[in-house]
């Protein structure tokens, strides 16, 4: 390019350099999907667009992120009405049961809206590992716990006794 022509930096109309290798937003060339060389602003994790078109209403655009939600709220709700023996236990283990939904969401849909955070792999890690570890503790709470592990027991008894 010329210095003169639309396109090159420093003409009218061209991207504009900032001093001491700072770019501005406008620096983008019409057509380049490279992104700038400095960023000012946080990305969008990858995942993080709508799950539906932008015609279709709100709840039908974030339905994986309802999804989880409202399992949760239910297993909140058979907790908080404790209307059966093992309501806290099954309860739990719903809450649990949502957040390993989120993680197998997360990994299987390309767009996932509002329940996308951070990146893939790091959403999938937390959701399954907390997901997890809620299952397991409303597995082995007490009374009757339905779940035994021996050798939790024995560090446990080594630590208290």
């Amino acid at each position: 390019m010329t210095p003169g022509s639309p396109g090159s930096p420093g003409a009218p109309g061209g991207p504009r350099e900032l001093p001491r290798g700072r770019v501005s937003k406008l620096r983008r060339v019409r057509g380049s999907r490279r992104p700038p060389t400095v960023t000012t602003d946080t990305a969008r994790p990858e995942g993080g667009g709508r799950a539906a078109g932008g015609d279709a209403p709100a709840p039908a655009r974030q339905w994986p992120l309802l999804l989880v939600l409202g399992t949760a709220a239910l297993g909140l709700l058979v907790v908080g009405t404790d209307s059966f023996a093992q309501s806290f236990r099954v309860g739990t283990m719903l809450v649990g049961a949502a957040l390993l939904l989120g993680a197998v969401l997360r990994r299987v849909l390309p767009s996932v809206g509002m329940l996308a955070v951070r990146s893939r792999f790091t959403d999938m890690i937390t959701y399954g590992v907390m997901g997890s570890l809620i299952v397991l503790l409303a597995l082995m709470v007490q009374p009757r716990p339905w779940l035994r592990i021996p050798f939790l027991e024995d560090i446990l008894h080594l630590t208290v006794t």
